[in-house]
């Protein structure tokens, strides 16, 4: 079962951070939901290995709202290169589907 949503994956460098790009993507219905993580990231970032702590976003979304949704995230973010990675969903329930589709095309 092939569907429309996707889940979008962002990291910030703060929960405040993480909170107010959440609050705007619901709030603007880009998003049905967004959940929030504590992570640690190790990346290379200008030739250097770094190792922060950081705050992963996962989104729920549909397709149709990424371009919006990158946009509004590239505003809001601190980061000159923010992560905004699209996962499609295969399967998932309906009911639940239904609901994303429904929050984001309010």
């Amino acid at each position: 079962m092939a569907t429309d949503a996707i889940v979008v994956m962002v990291t910030t460098s703060s929960e405040d951070e993480a909170v107010a790009i959440a609050n705007h993507l619901v709030r603007d219905h880009l998003a049905a939901c967004v959940s929030l993580f504590p992570v640690s990231s190790i990346y290379t970032w200008d030739k250097q290995v770094h190792h922060d702590q950081e705050w992963q976003l996962v989104i729920k979304t549909q397709q149709d709202k990424f371009t919006t949704l990158e946009a509004k995230v590239r505003e809001l973010h601190t980061y000159d290169v923010p992560e905004v990675i699209a996962l499609p969903v295969t399967a998932g329930s309906m009911s639940y589907l239904n609901w994303i589709s429904t929050q984001v095309h309010l």
